[in-house]
């Protein structure tokens, strides 16, 4: 909402701000009973209250806000795709080496241990090469988010913490399915 002086811009017509202890019908009915006093050509549209007028002029930042975090949600939902895929198919093309592994002693758990502990290692060099640049990326776009604090605590740490849930359960999947084959079958993968 934009107030200019009504002789700068006649076209966009006038606006009157009125306080009153009284309820909104009486107010309109007073509005128009002094307007129609004036001038009986004059029209009286949009009538409404401090709160509808607020809500009204952070419509359009609000929509954008909301349609940043449905991006972002997409974003997370496709990034937790992406890392399920990438690890259960990295996992998959080790079967042969899990297969030598198991044949030659090792434990199940050790073998399940390696593949997780190989996961979070990567899942966790790249949260922390990724939460720097969301944050340097927070600063660039912070005149386009509405009431929402710069450095967001909570999805600073959701976030994350999803990721690596994501991750372990992708490497875990496909790590007990490989646990579970007979290490001769798994020498005679390739």
């Amino acid at each position: 909402m934009l107030y200019v002086p009504f002789a700068q811009a006649p076209l966009y017509g006038g606006e009157v701000v009125v306080k009153s202890g009284l309820t909104t019908s009486a107010v309109v009915g007073a509005i128009r009973a002094a307007t129609q006093g004036f001038d009986k050509n004059l029209p009286v549209t949009d009538i409404m209250t401090l709160p509808e007028a607020l809500n009204a002029s952070v419509a359009q930042p609000r929509f954008r806000t909301l349609l940043l975090g449905l991006f972002g949600a997409i974003a997370l939902v496709l990034a937790a795709v992406g890392i399920f895929g990438v690890i259960s198919y990295s996992v998959s093309r080790r079967t042969h080496e899990l297969g030598i592994r198991m044949a030659l002693g090792a434990e199940p758990y050790s073998v399940l241990s390696m593949i997780l502990r190989e996961t979070l290692t990567l899942t966790l060099i790249g949260i922390a090469v990724g939460v720097p640049c969301a944050l340097a990326a927070a600063r660039l776009i912070r005149r386009l988010l509405f009431n929402v604090m710069l450095y967001d605590p909570v999805t600073l740490t959701l976030v994350p913490l999803v990721l690596v849930a994501v991750a372990a359960i992708a490497s875990y999947i496909p790590a007990r399915r490989a646990m579970r084959i007979d290490p001769l079958v798994a020498l005679r993968h390739e």
